[in-house]
């Protein structure tokens, strides 16, 4: 290898990582041994080839080289992976390379086990390790396992024959040119497993494939496969999680007596000569091999589409209605997946709620329509028709990625045996059961963090009993229209419990969720954001759609501003009502708190800590409720909440009922009738009660609003 050479294109492949907009997320470090390594790789594109050696220069600082295949070593891309340390199957010197680096330790080695890109992802076969290629099928190679055996072999050797048959000692070193003996004993050979998963997988057209297609009258669909699925990944942008695995140490396979006796062996031994012990290595060989695939394949870096791929294959039903599918992914995707034992990606170590609300992140919509242009799926109405075929038919191996990735996603987690029983377990559930598995989830949750919470910032003398702040379900007599109801700000859901009581009377279930940082006390709610009460809102939204076939969303104040905001992002809320409604920070009657935070924002700078104003006192209308004190924060936050919510009001376009207290000393009526007038929906109220208080759900008089809300819910049945 030429060292300047493999610098200089270092520097090439460094700026070619640079423009890529691929995400490389690496796990495992601390896996990395300190000795000469063959890194084992599974391998789906030539990004490995290209950029795997560089990041892990990077983190052992020795150069690395790799094996490839024969085929890509033709003109100026066989040129450029020479310079970048690649080897040729073909090459005759490989092997006696490859042994020398090791010992020496001048270089680490990468290996893809598999032999060549394995486009399908197709590993498994009647639950042993078989790999399917455009030419047929052929277990994963034994080759960097008996490298590994090799090169250790030699390194016992030489440490023996140095004392005992110094001739030979020099001989070997002469064949392997080594100059100096010390790395050479003093190192060790590993073998480390490592996983490369990419997501998401969408091979389309890109500027690379439409220049291809414009100079060349015939692109060769391996070609064009390669260019719209890896130019899409450089080019669109690719999470790329790199994980290496515990390393094998190969020294303890050496401890076989016939293998002891080859290596203390005072005959001479040629680099190809056949040794007794020859089956032996051959068996450690296959043992390593098979102990290797496995550490690849069970790092495999599940993601939504592993998910949505595994269980749209395992449902056994031609015809799916769509929220069922969803229902049974967001079980999928929340129920305690690192039980099975799998590494996940970062996405799903966050709430899945979004799955049964709105789709935020667009991963089932994404999926969703990566499957109908496949031809996975139909859509008819609300119902989804699967075409059976697309995950047992065989697809032409050069076009799979572009063809049909949904097979390819399901693919790369069939060896992830744990996790396949979960997704076919769920798979088979009936929808009624999926639907009750979800509830009792999520209320159990609910319940598990208001505890948790309580206990933690639990105030002796201030915090409120527990009742005040638990949430509550109250059940009705019909499943028909379900009700979300959301309490203010520094409140609880004792808060709306009249409320939720009187409409449970006229047979509505009800639920009111705590938002997260109320019902314990001041400092709770100081650390959160309004992403945390929107969060709350949306995990009520999933209990009650899960129970009931429609949903209205209602509030109380900031509450009410919540209900909104998931009025405007979930089409699918029959109704939606809003109790003194904020839209902005000046609608309230205390016009301090800006000033405050100015004023904590001079002492940080200043850093007289000692002066800063983190809460001010609040008077509430319900002291059994309310907190006393004001997190400056947590009305910070909530501005922020406001100032968004404002352009999404007219994206409502359920009926809406908005209710306002005529001589609220809170929040000014302007403030609710200018809401009013930005909700989209053409069916919408706006009814003003002659109240001179602000808490209008409960006190004096507070029957008629509740009858107001009620009348509402019946009108939408």
């Amino acid at each position: 290898m030429n060292p300047f050479a493999y610098r200089t294109t270092g520097l090439a492949i460094k700026t070619l990582a640079g423009l890529s907009r691929a995400e490389i997320r690496i796990h495992g470090k601390e896996n990395l041994p300190e000795g000469s390594a063959i890194f084992v790789v599974n391998h789906f594109t030539r990004i490995e080839t290209l950029l795997l050696p560089y990041h892990i220069h990077k983190l052992v600082k020795i150069p690395v080289w790799s094996l490839a295949d024969y085929q890509f070593f033709e003109g100026a891309l066989g040129a450029f992976l020479e310079k970048v340390g690649a080897v040729s199957t073909k090459n005759p010197q490989r092997d006696l390379l490859i042994i020398k680096s090791l010992l020496t330790g001048e270089a680490n080695w990468i290996i893809f086990p598999e032999g060549r890109m394995v486009k399908s992802k197709k590993i498994v076969e009647k639950g042993r390790f078989m790999i399917s290629y455009a030419g047929g099928k052929h277990p994963p190679h034994t080759g960097a396992a008996t490298l590994a055996l090799r090169a250790e072999f030699y390194r016992q050797r030489l440490r023996i024959l140095l004392n005992e048959f110094p001739d030979e000692a020099q001989r070997l070193m002469d064949r392997f040119r080594i100059d100096a003996i010390e790395p050479v004993l003093n190192n060790n050979t590993y073998i480390v497993p490592v996983n490369v998963t990419y997501y998401p997988l969408r091979a389309h057209e890109n500027l690379l494939s439409k220049l291809a297609t414009r100079w060349m009258d015939n692109v060769p669909d391996r070609m064009l496969d390669e260019i719209m699925t890896e130019g899409s990944m450089l080019m669109s942008g690719v999470d790329m999680d790199i994980r290496f695995g515990e390393p094998i140490e190969i020294k303890q396979f050496m401890r076989q007596s016939s293998i002891k006796r080859d290596i203390s062996s005072r005959r001479r031994i040629g680099f190809d000569d056949p040794i007794p012990s020859i089956r032996v290595m051959r068996k450690s060989a296959l043992k390593i091999m098979q102990r290797y695939m496995t550490a690849i394949y069970s790092m495999t870096t599940v993601n939504h589409d592993h998910l949505f791929a595994s269980m749209l294959k395992m449902i056994p039903f031609k015809t799916i209605n769509m929220q069922d599918l969803g229902r049974r992914l967001f079980l999928a995707a929340s129920d305690n997946l690192q039980d099975t034992g799998v590494y996940l990606h970062e996405d799903l170590l966050l709430d899945q709620i979004h799955l049964l609300v709105d789709d935020a992140f667009h991963k089932f919509r994404d999926f969703i329509n990566v499957a109908e242009k496949k031809g996975v799926l139909k859509k008819k109405g609300e119902m989804l028709i699967k075409d059976r075929s697309k995950f047992i038919s065989a697809f032409d191996f050069h076009r799979i990625r572009i063809d049909n990735p949904i097979a390819v996603m399901a693919n790369e987690v069939e060896p992830l045996i744990p996790l396949q029983r979960r997704i076919r377990r769920l798979a088979w559930l009936p929808g009624f059961w999926i639907r009750k598995k979800i509830v009792g989830a999520l209320m159990k949750k609910a319940v598990e963090e208001f505890e948790q919470d309580y206990k933690t910032y639990y105030i002796e003398g201030e915090s409120k009993k527990k009742d005040v702040g638990r949430p509550l379900l109250v059940k009705g007599t019909s499943k028909d229209i379900g009700v979300v109801l959301i309490h203010g700000y520094m409140a609880a859901p004792l808060e709306v419990r009249e409320l939720a009581a009187y409409l449970g009377r006229r047979g509505f279930w009800v639920y009111t969720p705590r938002l997260k940082g109320h019902g314990t006390a001041p400092e709770d709610l100081a650390i959160r954001t309004f992403k945390d009460w929107v969060a709350s809102v949306d995990a009520g939204y999933a209990v009650v759609s899960n129970i009931c076939r429609q949903v209205v969303v209602g509030g109380f104040s900031a509450g009410a501003g919540l209900a909104l905001d998931l009025a405007a992002r979930v089409s699918d809320v029959k109704g939606v009502f809003a109790v003194c409604p904020p839209m902005r920070l000046q609608d309230f009657s205390s016009k301090f708190v800006p000033a405050v935070d100015v004023w904590n924002r001079l002492m940080k700078k200043v850093r007289f800590e000692g002066a800063k104003m983190e809460f001010v006192e609040n008077r509430p209308e319900n002291p059994h409720i309310n907190y006393f004190r004001n997190p400056i924060s947590g009305v910070l936050e909530l501005e922020r909440f406001m100032e968004k919510l404002e352009d999404k009001l007219k994206d409502i376009h359920a009926p809406a009922l908005v209710v306002q207290s005529l001589g609220d000393p809170v929040v000014k009526p302007s403030g609710s009738r200018r809401t009013f007038d930005r909700i989209g929906s053409e069916d919408k109220a706006y009814i003003l009660f002659n109240f001179d208080r602000h808490g209008i759900l409960l006190g004096k008089d507070a029957g008629k609003v509740h009858k107001a809300i009620g009348d509402f819910i019946e009108h939408l049945k």
